[in-house]
């Protein structure tokens, strides 16, 4: 889902502190990373892909 400024909702008071303390512990988590095979899945998916684009529009 998208969001917009318009549409996003306000942080006020504790809602803010929670928001903000939360998004301090997240950036203290490690960046999780792929396994060499799905890796190499997302290569043959991407690969393949196109190939199949190629096909149609050459």
């Amino acid at each position: 889902m998208v969001m917009t400024i318009n549409s996003s909702p306000v942080l006020t008071r504790e809602s803010a502190r929670d928001f903000i303390d939360e998004a301090e512990r997240n950036g203290k988590l490690p960046t999780p990373r792929l396994s060499p095979e799905r890796e190499a899945q997302i290569r043959e998916f991407e690969q393949k892909t196109q190939e199949f684009y190629n096909k149609l529009f050459g």
